[in-house]
């Protein structure tokens, strides 16, 4: 990944070094499989599978695996490679290539897809655009993206002198693809067509205050509320979904306690009750659990410690009653139980993954 994006927050604590690999991650029997891509300036050696809580060798030629998603024809799965060219890669069992290339911007760091129709859209932080493929029905290959480009810019010219699209997804209705620019201080809405497998041009779907730097944003499973963190501020906004794709304030939070420090919001996740939500914050290096009433407003209930240096990734595996926190700097995967409240609990249980920047089922 170039310097564009994770070097400009990179002074703000000090890089611990590995955590030692002891027992399994996990405990919980044969079976168990995970992926975990890793960042190559960070001492990550790619893609490593992690196969009943133990790290294996790395996928030989994925490398800067920043995100990734399944769900495509015949069970591929996408990988973004983070770099200046940015590209997305399918792979099939066995990570055997089913076709990839350009994503058409630098920095590529999300990506999202719609399986029923088989289309896939990816951010692209450094150009503040979006790619969006029409896969293969039959290969899953990606082919030739289209590209928009995001306009506008922000207060802080460190980090918004220009768009940075940092996440897409669809809506819920199929009608809409956002995408949250942390450079642009805005929520973009691509009108969707599932059924002509097409995007309209973007619209701006909401404002967030002047240099908040909005990164990712959660849909609340039930409601029609919608949740973003903010990495600039230490803020959570509350909104509401509109039908016509757009977003309304309902409210804000903030994301630690007063005096907490210098911190970046990083990932954002809610169980599939709607009942907690959590947020990772990298420099604070903890986890913030809030609380979901029945009409999805957050209450700050507790910020619990990481166990790492900058917990960029957090995987929910509520089926295992666990939270796997990935943390980028320290090169380590933290696990938690997590109550029937939702809240989290150190198991003291670590893995040394170097450059880790995300986690998923495989």
């Amino acid at each position: 990944m170039t310097t564009t994006r994770r070097e400009v927050v990179a002074g703000a604590i000090a890089v611990t070094g590995l955590g030692a690999a002891g027992d399994p991650l996990l405990a919980r029997g044969v079976g168990d499989r995970l992926i975990a891509g890793t960042y190559a300036n960070e001492g990550g050696k790619g893609l490593y599978p992690i196969i009943d809580g133990r790290v294996g060798e790395p996928v030989a030629g994925i490398v800067n695996a920043s995100y990734g998603v399944g769900g495509g024809p015949n069970g591929t799965r996408y990988l973004l490679r983070e770099q200046a060219e940015g590209q997305v890669a399918g792979y099939g069992p066995g990570w055997t290539a089913r076709g990839g290339g350009s994503t058409g911007g630098a920095d590529p760091c999300h990506v999202a897809i719609d399986s029923a129709s088989a289309c896939l859209a990816v951010a692209n932080y450094s150009s503040g655009s979006v790619a969006f493929y029409r896969l293969d029905r039959a290969t899953g290959a990606t082919g030739e993206a289209r590209i928009f480009h995001h306009q506008g810019s922000g207060p802080k010219a460190d980090r918004q002198a220009e768009p940075h699209a940092h996440w897409v997804g669809f809506s819920p209705d199929r009608r809409w693809l956002h995408a949250v620019d942390l450079g642009a201080d805005a929520i973009f809405a691509y009108r969707f067509d599932p059924a002509a497998r097409d995007l309209a041009e973007p619209v701006v779907a909401w404002r967030a205050p002047a240099g908040a730097g909005p990164r990712h944003m959660a849909r609340h499973p039930r409601l029609p509320r919608a949740y973003v963190a903010c990495e600039l501020e230490t803020t959570l906004y509350v909104l509401d979904a509109l039908p016509d794709g757009r977003f309304r304030t309902a409210g804000q939070r903030a994301l630690l306690p007063e005096g907490a420090g210098r911190s970046y919001a990083a990932h954002i996740a809610i169980d599939r009750a709607g009942r907690t939500l959590y947020v990772s914050n990298r420099g604070a290096n903890s986890i913030s659990i809030f609380t979901l009433d029945a009409r999805g407003e957050p209450r700050l209930r507790k910020v619990v410690p990481s166990g790492g240096n900058w917990p960029r990734f957090f995987l929910l595996r509520e089926e295992r009653g666990e939270m796997l926190v990935a943390h980028e700097r320290s090169g380590t995967v933290d696990a938690f139980r997590i109550g029937k409240d939702g809240g989290l609990t150190a198991t003291g249980r670590r893995i040394a993954i170097p450059g880790v920047a995300f986690l998923a089922e495989a």
